[in-house]
C-alpha cells in the first residue's frame, strides 16, 4: 500500500509544507492576545476578568470543537475538514479586526477556536499519505509547530502591542489563515481512508458540556472562589456529565470516541502526559513574562521593592523567548530520528526531562537575562521533542479511521492542562505578595516554576511506562490487512 502511493504522491514535502503553514497560522492566534490582554481590557473599556475571556474562550472553544472536527474528518475526509476548520478561523479572525467591545471581540475568539482541529488532521493526513519511514520526522515537525507558532506569537505580539493597534494581530492572523486554506485546497490531497458512519450527537453534546463545565470552573475559579457555590456546581456537573458521556459512549453502536482505544495503555499514558505537559509549559508563558516585565509599570513607591526582574518591554520579553521557539527547528526534525531509531518513547523522556530541567534552572537562576534565554532554549527544546513523539505514539497506536479524534483528544488534555497550570500560576503570584501590597513576592515566582518544574520531570518518569510497541497495534494492522 505504501509503495503505491508513493507512485501516486510524489510531492510529500509540499504537503508537509502546508501542513506546517496551516499549524503555525493556529498556534499565532493562540498566543498572540497574552501580551495584548492590557491593551485590550484598557481600549475597549472592560476589566480584567472580561479581557481574560479572550483566551478562555478561545481554549473553550478549541477543546469542545477539536474532537468534533476531528471525528468528522475522520467520517467524511480529512483534507476537506481541515478547509472548513480553516474558513471558520478565518471568518472569526476577520471579525476581530473590526470587533466594537469586548463582546463581540469574545465571540469572535470563540469561533476561531475551530481552528484547533488543524493538529489533529495534519497527523491524521500524515498517516495516511505518508509512507511509514517518513510518517515519524513529518509529524514531529508539525508538532514542533505549535511551541515555535507560540513562541513566535509572543513575540510578534510584543511588537504590535509596544508600536500599533492591536487589530494588527487579527489582521496578521488573517493573513496566514487565509494563505493556508488556498495552500490546503490545492496542495493537500483528500485522504484515502474514512470511516462512514453518522455522527454521535448526544456524546458530542455530553462531551462539550463536560468540557465547558471543566474549563469554566478552572477559569472562573480564581476570582469566584474554589469553594464557591457556582465553582463547585461547575465541577460537579463537569464529573457527573464526563461520567454519562463515558456511559454513552461505550453502549452507542458507533461512538464518537472509543473509549477501549482512550483506555489502551499507550494512549492513556500518554494523554495523561499530555496534560501535564500543557501544565508545565502554559504555566511557564505565563510566569516568564511577567517576571522579566517587572516591576514594570508599578509606582515608584512599589517599584522600590521589588528585587526581581527586569523591567523590559513586550517587545524584549518576546526576544527573550524567540531562542526557545528556534529550538523547535531542531527538535522535531530530530524527534523523528530518534523515534525511528530507538522507539518514541526516548524522545518523549528525554523531551520532558530537559523541559523540567529548563523550568527548573528559572527557579534557580534569574538574575540576568542570559539565564532566563537559557532556561527558555531548554524547554523550548524539551517541549518540541515531547509534542512530537506524543503525537506519534497516539497515531501509531489506534486505527487510522481513528487518528482524527483520537489525536484530537490529545490536544484537549494539553489544552485542560494549560488551563490549569496558568490558574495555578496567577493563584501563587496572587497569594504570595510583598508584605502590604498586590505586588506577587520573588518567592512566589520561585514556587510556581519548581511546581512546573516538578510536573514536568514526572511526566518524564510516567514516560518511562508508556510502552509502546514497536509493532504497530493489532486494530491497526487488521485494518491494513483488510486494504
Amino acid at each position: 500500500m505504501d509503495a503505491h502511493r508513493d507512485v501516486e504522491r510524489q510531492h510529500y514535502n509540499v504537503t508537509l509544507g502546508v501542513l506546517v503553514t496551516a499549524g503555525i497560522a493556529f498556534a499565532l492566534q493562540q498566543t498572540l492576545v497574552i501580551p495584548a490582554l492590557p491593551a485590550l481590557r484598557e481600549d475597549l473599556d472592560t476589566t480584567t476578568a472580561w479581557a481574560t475571556w479572550l483566551l478562555t474562550a478561545f481554549l473553550l472553544s478549541a477543546s469542545v470543537l477539536t474532537p468534533l472536527l476531528g471525528k468528522l474528518g475522520d467520517q467524511h475526509g480529512k483534507e476537506r475538514l481541515l478547509v472548513i476548520s480553516l474558513s471558520i478561523f478565518l471568518l472569526g479572525s476577520i471579525g476581530g479586526i473590526f470587533a466594537w467591545n469586548i463582546g463581540s471581540l469574545i465571540a469572535c475568539r470563540v469561533i476561531q477556536g475551530a481552528g484547533g482541529a488543524v493538529f489533529p488532521l495534519s497527523f491524521a493526513i500524515i498517516n495516511d499519505e505518508f509512507p511509514r519511514e517518513r510518517r515519524g520526522t513529518a509529524i514531529g515537525i508539525v508538532s514542533s509547530v505549535f511551541a515555535i507558532g507560540g513562541s513566535i506569537g509572543l513575540v510578534v505580539s510584543g511588537v504590535i502591542v509596544d508600536y500599533a493597534s492591536w487589530r494588527w494581530l487579527f489582521i496578521i492572523g488573517a493573513i496566514g489563515v487565509a494563505v493556508a486554506i488556498v495552500l490546503v485546497h490545492f496542495f493537500v490531497p483528500e485522504s484515502p481512508v474514512k470511516t462512514p458512519s453518522r455522527l454521535d450527537i448526544p456524546g458530542a453534546l455530553l462531551l462539550s458540556g463536560a468540557l465547558i463545565s471543566l474549563l469554566v470552573a478552572l477559569t472562573e475559579g480564581e476570582s469566584w472562589g474554589w469553594t464557591a457555590p457556582p465553582t463547585l456546581l461547575l465541577f460537579a456537573a463537569a464529573a457527573i456529565v464526563g461520567a454519562a458521556w463515558a456511559l454513552v459512549e461505550l453502549r452507542v453502536p458507533e461512538p464518537m470516541v472509543d473509549m477501549r482505544m482512550l483506555a489502551y495503555r499507550p494512549v492513556l499514558f500518554t494523554n495523561v502526559i499530555a496534560l501535564v505537559s500543557g501544565f508545565a509549559m502554559l504555566g511557564s508563558f505565563v510566569l516568564i513574562p511577567n517576571f522579566v516585565q517587572a516591576p514594570g509599570d508599578l509606582p515608584a513607591d512599589l517599584a522600590r521593592l521589588v528585587d526581581y526582574g527586569f523591567g523590559v518591554s513586550a517587545t524584549t520579553t518576546g526576544l527573550y523567548l524567540l531562542p526557545g521557539a528556534l529550538m523547535g527547528l531542531v527538535g522535531g526534525p530530530l524527534a523523528g530520528r530518534l523515534g525511528g531509531r530507538f522507539g518514541w518513547k526516548l524522545p518523549l523522556v528525554i523531551g520532558m526531562a530537559t523541559a523540567g530541567l529548563g523550568i527548573a534552572a528559572f527557579a534557580l537562576w534569574h538574575d540576568h537575562p542570559w539565564q532566563i534565554v537559557l532556561g527558555n532554549v531548554a524547554l523550548g527544546f524539551g517541549i518540541v521533542l515531547a509534542f512530537a513523539a506524543m503525537a506519534t505514539i497516539i497515531v501509531s497506536s489506534v486505527r487510522p479511521t481513528e487518528t482524527g479524534v483520537a489525536t484530537g483528544m490529545n490536544t484537549v488534555m494539553r489544552t485542560i492542562g494549560g488551563v490549569v497550570g496558568g490558574q495555578v500560576g496567577a493563584a501563587i503570584l496572587t497569594t504570595k505578595t510583598i508584605p502590604g501590597t498586590p505586588v506577587p513576592a520573588e518567592s512566589a515566582f520561585v514556587t510556581a516554576f519548581w511546581l512546573s518544574a516538578i510536573a514536568a520531570l514526572g511526566a518524564a518518569v510516567l514516560a518511562v511506562f508508556v510502552m509502546p510497541r514497536r509493532a504497530r497495534h493489532p486494530r491497526q494492522v487488521a485494518v491494513e490487512v483488510a486494504d
